[in-house]
């Protein structure tokens, strides 16, 4: 089947034409874009937290004494918190993956360097790493000894103080790439920092860039505010027992002080997330309402050009043309409009990527969406057209000495 008929007739129906490839393009610019944010939402809901996510249960404790010792209402709650039944092991940190505290410093490689990395400092009581079920795959745990004293500043007036550190695997590739990590010195302030383990993943607090979200140092500090989330590991089957009987030891101890937050593990992932989860349904939901109206489009379009030509397609069928030749005439004409949609649509899909990429942090639309995109487009396109193409394919040669 040659092009130039196909062409000539188009010409013909130049605002049609024209208006259905806009369609098909605007169609195609945003939906390769909603593709890729829906596979960037759902990567970020699969990323993984490190730490034992069914075995672990918290609770955010706010000591409402202003006189508070709070290392010693630590050490108190924790040893009651460590003889529930079903509780293995029990730590104060003062952050965990996804629950947006988030406490963020460069790390330099020298004093005063710069700082190619931005990473999330996480502390906690002694048993912060077996209890969280973080996997130490280089190094070891902190010594007793090298935790920071209880009568040392903490936060930003005590991490001058820290001797050691562990990071995470992405954290040191990104600042020692092709090297072993353990034994060189880290500048997370003012003082060398020396790295003595290394653990496989440590999601920060909130989400950064893809390539960041585990950039993440443990300290050996103490948390030392009123404010403390304590972590309990205990067994899947355990953790709601676990988790009202730790509610009512902690008040029973101290009255004076607000729960909040108490949940499993699982359940502030899940809260964590669910904003990302609505929008991954809403942007399901547009690009297939997208691609439905785009599909009804080329549908009726092509019903309504066969109605307009059948005495026409009566007449080639009078002189030869077969049922198969009419049929590809139709497909192969809607696909040079839908073609012609889809080349501008990669288009205006990188323009709106540039727009996404300037205000909503979105990164670079990989060449492969518009391929797969361009591919949905044109074979929806076919699809669409299949109809209408088989009624003007059944159109009788006798149409041609009818009436009009």
């Amino acid at each position: 089947m040659l092009l130039r008929p196909i062409i000539a007739s188009l010409t013909r129906h130049k605002l049609t034409a024209v208006l259905l490839a806009l369609q098909v393009s605007l169609t195609c610019a945003i939906v390769c874009n909603v593709a890729f944010m829906i596979v960037d939402h759902v990567e970020q809901l699969r990323q993984p937290s490190g730490v034992a996510e069914s075995d672990l249960v918290m609770l955010e404790s706010t000591d409402l004494d202003q006189d508070a010792q709070p290392l010693v209402r630590h050490d108190t709650d924790l040893a009651a918190l460590r003889a529930i039944p079903g509780v293995t092991s029990a730590v104060a940190v003062d952050a965990l993956p996804f629950d947006h505290h988030d406490w963020s410093n460069g790390i330099a490689l020298e004093r005063d360097g710069a700082t190619p990395a931005t990473a999330t400092a996480f502390n906690g009581t002694p048993g912060e790493v077996g209890t969280l079920g973080l996997h130490v795959i280089e190094g070891r745990d902190f010594l007793p000894d090298e935790y920071v004293p209880e009568g040392t500043a903490h936060d930003w007036n005590g991490i001058d103080q820290v001797p050691v550190t562990i990071i995470t695997r992405a954290l040191a590739d990104k600042l020692f790439p092709g090297q072993n990590p353990l034994g060189k010195a880290i500048y997370p302030d003012e003082k060398p920092v020396r790295v003595v383990g290394v653990i496989d993943h440590l999601q920060r607090p909130r989400l950064h860039e893809a390539s960041e979200n585990d950039y993440a140092t443990v300290l050996p500090m103490l948390p030392d505010a009123n404010d403390v989330t304590y972590v309990l590991h205990t067994t899947p089957a355990e953790r709601e027992r676990v988790l009202k009987h730790a509610a009512d030891v902690l008040v029973r101890i101290h009255a004076n002080r607000i729960l909040r937050h108490v949940q499993t593990f699982t359940q502030l992932r899940a809260d964590f997330f669910h904003r990302d989860r609505t929008m991954i349904a809403l942007l399901i939901a547009a690009a297939m309402g997208l691609l439905i109206v785009t599909a009804l489009g080329i549908a009726g379009l092509a019903s309504f050009w066969v109605q307009q030509r059948r005495r026409s397609i009566g007449i080639r069928r009078a002189v030869g043309a077969t049922r198969g030749d009419i049929l590809r005439y139709f497909q192969l004409e809607n696909l040079v409009i839908v073609a012609t949609g889809v080349l501008l649509g990669c288009l205006l899909a990188y323009g709106l990527n540039a727009l996404l990429m300037q205000y909503y942090e979105q990164t670079r639309l990989p060449v492969m969406y518009l391929a797969i995109g361009a591919l949905a487009l044109c074979l929806l396109g076919q699809i669409a057209v299949i109809g209408p193409a088989l009624r003007a394919a059944a159109v009788p040669p006798v149409v041609a000495v009818r009436s009009q």
